[in-house]
Parts: structure tokens; C-alpha cells; sequence
């Protein structure tokens, strides 16, 4: 089941063929006397795996249904399945191909080549890393990014995230399941060669206005996010194609490490990372010793981040 962020009062919804069911309107035909609650994504999220099955349930015996629950896929505007407030953790240098592709860039500029040896062997023992991402509002499915003013190299990073369901700290590997609600994918836009200085640093690299999209729905139900196909396209030329499960480190291991002393709430996301194919990995060196622009984003461009099991999630860039 598909759940999206509809419309402009930011409603919850199901996607069933060409139509956004509405979530309350499902739940209040079924019978549910608190239905109207369940229009918001937080309340949904924190309602549990009951809950879904009663929504699925609903959703599969509507019968004659208005429009008041019925909205066109096609002309509704879809927003981030994201909850105000949703924290975002980005698993960084997690997928060992891209790991390779990004030493090969620093042999041409004439620096020692970090992996030897196995590549996923070489990203464990550099251990984990990652940033947050602070955005208070991601864009969704169709939404806009303004080429940032500092910026001279933005980049594209296709990634797929898990969504946390239910409050957690200190959470054990092996008890994942209790806690993801969901999977969906995301799109890290990257202002790269822009290095930040200073011991502890704030991300600039990874934050400025619409930083982030996330979308176009939630993939709920009996998902092995671990098995989630992905691409990533600029103006429909194929630039990513990999599976969630390429990692080096598992969503199950960066929640273990990512909740030490640390509360996850429902809404929350940890983002698996990104494979090859980004510009930043497949741009050759110049004889300046930077890497070339083609590949790089430019106003105008759209980029399209895709799963057969969750849909596209498109990115204007203005």
C-alpha cells in the first residue's frame, strides 16, 4: 500500500490506480468513529501495523465512493510524506561502488588511491559517518529546487530511506522490524566542492533551502526495504541503478549506532545512502584538477528518482 501527502490541505491518501483514496474518508465509510484524526501523517504513522490493516481493508471494500474521498492522481498535487518536525539521517559513503568511483576521482588528481583491498571491507572500517538533514520541509513528488547562489558544483544523490514507526532508544540490530513503518525515496542535493572547515562541522554542504525530496509515497505493508530497486535519471539519461541492499552498513546497523542515547520518534528516517553514478563520481578530472561541469545539475534540469516498487519522485531545478 502507497501512502502520500495530498492536496493543499496536506491530507493523507492512498494511491489505488489512477485515484488518491483519502485515508479518513476510507476509515470513516468502514466505520471508524476516529477516523478524521488520521488525516495527518503523524497520527497515521503512530496508529501502527493495525491500523494499516484496517486502512487496507477499507481501501479494498470502498464500494461507491464521492469525490469527497476520490481525488485524480493526475491532478493532485502530492507533498512529502514527511512528518513536521521529521528528523532525516543520511548514512554517508555507505555503498562500497561508490566508494571506488570516488577514489578513482582521487588517482586522477594525483592522490593515493584509499582502498585496498575489498571496497566493502574498506567502507566498515572507516566506520560510520553521515549528517542530518535540517530542512523544515522537504520537497515531494514534482516539487522545485532553486539552483542555491553559493553554489558552482549541485549534484544529484538518488537514495532510498526507511521511516521509523514507533519511539525507540537503544534500539538492537535485530529488532529492525519492530521499528520501520515504511520505506520511500529520497533526493540529496549536494552543493559539492565547497569544503567547510572547523573540527565540528554544520553541513553546509548537504543544507540550504530544498535540500531535500522525499517521496512520492510511502511503501507500507510487507516491504523488504532491504530489497528496493533504484534509479536515478537527469533529463531521462540513466546516471543511478542499484538496490537498497548494496550497502555497506544496513539500515538495522545505523539504527543501532544512530540510537545510543538517542530517542528515533515516529516520522523519523534514516536514508541508506547513494551508489555510483553521481556527477561528483563519474565527472573525469581536469587539467585544473577539478572535476568537469557536464555532469553536473544546471537550471532547467530534471532529475527523476525511481523504484517499480514505490514510483518516480521528479525534481524541477530552477
Amino acid at each position: 500500500m502507497k501512502v502520500v501527502v495530498y492536496g493543499p490541505e496536506k491530507r493523507t491518501g492512498v494511491l489505488k490506480d489512477s485515484h488518491i483514496v483519502d485515508v479518513a474518508g476510507a476509515l470513516s465509510k468502514a466505520g471508524d468513529a476516529n477516523a478524521s484524526k488520521f488525516s495527518s501523517l503523524q497520527d497515521l504513522i503512530e496508529g501502527g501495523r493495525n491500523l494499516l490493516d484496517q486502512l487496507q481493508s477499507a481501501v479494498e471494500n470502498l464500494g461507491e465512493a464521492g469525490d469527497d474521498i476520490l481525488n485524480s492522481s493526475k491532478e493532485t498535487t502530492l507533498h512529502a510524506p514527511r512528518v513536521p518536525g521529521g528528523r532525516i539521517a543520511c548514512c554517508g559513503g555507505n555503498f562500497p561502488a561508490h566508494a571506488i568511483a570516488m577514489a578513482q576521482r582521487r588517482v586522477e588528481r594525483g592522490e593515493p588511491n584509499p582502498i585496498k583491498g575489498d571496497s566493502s571491507d574498506y567502507v566498515r572500517k572507516r566506520g560510520f559517518w553521515g549528517f542530518w538533514k535540517i530542512d523544515r520541509d522537504s520537497l515531494g513528488h514534482g516539487g522545485t529546487m532553486s539552483y542555491p547562489e553559493r553554489c558552482t558544483y549541485l549534484d544529484y544523490e538518488g537514495e532510498c530511506a526507511v521511516v521509523i514507526g514507533r519511539p525507540g532508544k537503544n534500539i538492537k540490530a535485530e529488532n529492525i522490524a519492530d521499528h520501520v513503518w515504511g520505506v520511500t525515496l529520497l533526493g540529496d542535493w549536494s552543493i559539492r566542492m565547497s569544503p567547510e572547515g572547523g573540527p565540528l562541522k554544520f553541513a553546509l554542504q548537504k543544507n540550504f533551502d530544498g535540500c531535500c525530496s522525499v517521496g512520492p509515497c510511502i511503501l507500507v505493508g510487507d516491504v523488504d526495504f532491504m530489497k528496493i530497486d533504484v534509479e536515478t535519471s537527469v533529463n531521462g539519461e540513466g546516471r543511478q541503478k542499484f538496490v537498497s541492499g548494496d550497502m555497506a552498513f544496513s539500515y538495522a546497523e545505523y539504527l543501532q549506532y544512530l540510537s545510543q542515547d538517542f530517542t528515533f520518534m515516529p516520522g523519523d528516517m534514516i536514508s541508506g545512502g547513494t551508489a555510483e553514478g553521481t556527477a561528483m563520481d563519474s565527472s573525469p578530472t581536469g587539467d585544473d584538477g577539478n572535476p568537469a561541469k557536464d555532469r553536473f545539475l544546471k537550471s532547467g534540469d530534471i532529475v527523476d528518482i525511481s523504484s517499480p516498487q514505490i514510483g518516480v519522485l521528479r525534481t524541477h531545478i530552477s
